[in-house]
């Protein structure tokens, strides 16, 4: 597993993270065993770089890595996210309020100065502000967090945040289903020395090329209660574009791929050869995934010529589909 470094904060992640959205029960139950299972699996693989977040099961998500981690005698980089938790999300802002949460972050991780704390989608209004990003750089001061970034849904809010200077990195949708911030956010980041953490590879499982429309997802999954935005941004499942039409599109993207190439292999490659990348965060229900997803670290660099192809694919079938904005 190759590492790369994590923006300006001295911090070098593993190319191919785990998600941990699924270890909060909130793609399904998953018992004790299984989610240890997945977060052993990905230590042993190499993975360097954890991501979670304390809605994830109410926190969950959080206290399970925490009681994995003080297994461990070299506990990986652990990250977690602040922001849409009842108590803040969605005009509960204050900065009293940010830290405590944060601090409760802490405790259920077992740590007590988080590595890398992100601003969680917070409300554009908030965002724009600027307050909480003041406030940010604030805790990283006082030691509660050790480096802060923010994960957010727009483009524009991206490059916003990237005028903090003290911002480490930035977690966006990107994948061969949504390519646009190659053109302004990229350079912006390389330029502000600004990490970036890739969320939805596979846009939510399209792009694993093995979705067939009669597949039905559990009844907690957001892939069933969210597609159409009724619960957050529309983007965050099936990358805002409607299920039936993701999967012939992915069956179409298939039909790009030179011979023997598999779809989950290009997704993943695709998005590691775009320099500005600090880590793919991946989130899987089963160890096997994790094995398989991480094996992207080792294949080579996908063709120029591919490349190409994909961003024209993109360009004239994808883009037009995707809902809530880009």
């Amino acid at each position: 597993m190759y590492q790369r470094k994590l923006g300006k904060s001295g911090l070098e992640v593993s190319e191919i993270g785990l998600g941990c959205w699924q270890l909060g029960n909130d793609f399904g139950a998953i018992e004790e065993n299984v989610a240890l299972d997945i977060l052993t699996t990905a230590y042993q693989q190499g993975v360097t770089f954890f991501d979670t977040a304390d809605v994830y099961g109410a926190g969950l998500s959080e206290e399970r890595i925490g009681q994995w981690r003080k297994t461990l005698d070299t506990p990986p980089i652990i990250a977690t996210k602040v922001g849409r938790n009842p108590n803040l999300y969605p005009d509960g802002y204050t900065k009293a309020a940010v830290k405590e949460s944060l601090a409760n972050s802490a405790k259920r991780l077992g740590v007590e100065a988080i590595d890398l704390a992100q601003l969680h989608c917070v409300p554009r209004d908030v965002l724009f502000a600027g307050d909480i990003i003041a406030w940010m750089e604030d805790l990283q001061q006082e030691g509660l967090i050790k480096h802060f970034g923010a994960s957010v849904e727009m483009l524009d809010e991206a490059l916003f945040c990237c005028n903090s200077k003290a911002l480490t990195s930035l977690q966006i949708l990107f994948n061969v289903f949504r390519q646009d911030a190659t053109t302004e956010l990229f350079p912006a980041a390389e330029q502000n020395e600004v990490g970036i953490i890739v969320r939805l590879p596979l846009a939510s499982g399209l792009l694993s090329g093995k979705m067939t429309k009669t597949r039905s997802f559990e009844q907690g999954d957001h892939r069933n209660y969210n597609r159409d935005g009724a619960a957050f941004h529309v983007g965050e499942t099936f990358n805002g574009i409607p299920y039936e039409l993701g999967v012939d599109l992915a069956e179409q993207a298939k039909t790009i791929l030179p011979e023997g190439m598999d779809l989950v292999d290009v997704a993943l490659r695709w998005i590691l050869d775009h320099p500005q990348i600090s880590s793919v965060i991946a989130g899987t229900t089963k160890a096997e995934q994790v094995m398989r997803n991480t094996q992207a670290s080792a294949l080579p660099p996908l063709s120029v010529e591919l490349h190409q192809a994909l961003a024209e694919f993109y360009k004239l079938h994808v883009r037009q589909h995707i809902r809530g904005g880009i």
